[in-house]
């Protein structure tokens, strides 16, 4: 019998205090937020609610990771939220809604829920959403398409033009389904929308699993302590994220929907903080917290721009600013002009940067703001 003492739990709260593990580089998930509150640990064939089989991982967020499973049925999407959202959520609330209201029209704008579970492990219970499978992004796959590989040097990757405005016409109709029944999306981006698969339950599963590969790069190296001890609440590796990119449908006729509607709101109940990414963000939303159905339309409006250009209307670099607003709001007047004065008077840190008569003197931001235009 071992005489040293087990590995002490990690704390719920702030992790900032408590380091636990040796860096890992692989592009996965932060192996510290595996920890009571955190992620569920997953290994490549761990099997839920005794009918779903881990094969594939799809993509991971701040609050979940997504995995390829296949039942008896054929193959899903498993959303694992982490254990400290419990409970019925706003997303399984507001999907519950969809498919009790407009069933028919809900499947073809959003990702179509087919399940939900719970499940305990050691990091808490976590509630799992059951998904058809979707493809990659819009916001990824635009570097998939066959004209970019191989990329080259100063080549501009962007979407066709054809491919763009039948993305935008088919995100616009999904934005016109939710507003119309009293829902906004919240976090309307190129990220969550996601390519549809072709006949995805007619591959054989060896073309789908994921291996168990540190060389080929489709798992990170082992997770290790920095204790040397064993650790339960974190996987003995992490999977790198494997979108379905060679099942997608992209030729003519391709469809796309929105998904991850964690962000997402009733306009009878909205939030106390936007997520919308700060680059989308309309300047009501920054002064405001106005939450309504014009958030949504905002981010459609630099949504257009992104997808045309390849280029985000607004690219915020790093700045040493106090307030993180304040860079997209210079860039926002020097791209669209003046904010109304009811909005202005509303900037208290506006002297920092702009004279009486509105003119902007600070010329270091002025200047990364110039050359951002100048590009175009």
């Amino acid at each position: 019998m071992s005489t040293s003492s087990p590995p002490t739990p990690p704390s719920s709260g702030p992790i900032d205090e408590e380091r636990r593990f040796k860096d890992i580089t692989s592009p996965c998930e932060w192996v510290e937020d595996y920890r009571p509150g955190g992620y569920h640990p997953v290994v490549l064939g761990d099997v839920f609610n005794q009918q779903y089989k881990v094969i594939r991982k799809l993509g991971e967020g701040s609050y979940s990771t997504v995995w390829l499973a296949r039942d008896l049925n054929g193959y899903v999407a498993l959303k694992i939220l982490v254990s400290q959202i419990s409970g019925s959520t706003t997303e399984l609330r507001i999907l519950r809604h969809i498919a009790e209201v407009a069933p028919v029209e809900g499947t073809r704008y959003i990702t179509q829920l087919l399940g939900e579970f719970e499940h305990r492990g050691p990091n808490g219970v976590h509630k799992c959403l059951v998904f058809e499978p979707m493809g990659p992004s819009v916001n990824s796959m635009v570097e998939e398409l066959p004209q970019f590989k191989p990329r080259k040097q100063e080549m501009k990757i962007r979407y066709p033009v054809w491919m763009a405005k039948s993305i935008l016409k088919q995100s616009l109709q999904a934005l016109i389904f939710l507003h119309e029944n009293g829902i906004a999306h919240g976090d309307f981006q190129p990220g969550n929308m996601l390519f549809t698969l072709n006949n995805v339950n007619s591959t054989p599963e060896d073309l789908l699993r994921q291996e168990e590969d540190v060389e080929a790069q489709s798992i990170s190296p082992p997770v290790e302590r920095l204790d040397g001890k064993q650790d339960k609440w974190a996987p003995p590796y992490l999977c790198v994220a494997q979108p379905l990119v060679p099942f997608t449908c992209y030729t003519e006729g391709f469809k796309v929907k929105l998904s991850d509607i964690g962000g997402a709101y009733f306009f009878t109940d909205p939030p106390k903080k936007p997520v919308t990414p700060r680059g989308l963000r309309a300047p009501e939303l920054i002064f405001t917290n106005a939450f309504d159905n014009t958030v949504d339309v905002w981010s459609f409006g630099c949504i257009v721009f992104e997808l045309l250009t390849g280029l985000p209307l607004f690219c915020l670099p790093y700045s040493n600013m106090v307030d993180a607003d304040d860079d997209h709001l210079i860039s926002l007047t020097t791209l669209l002009g003046d904010l109304p004065d009811e909005l202005f008077s509303r900037w208290t840190r506006s002297s920092l940067y702009f004279t009486p008569e509105r003119n902007l003197f600070n010329e270091e931001l002025g200047g990364s703001v110039r050359e951002r235009n100048r590009l175009f």
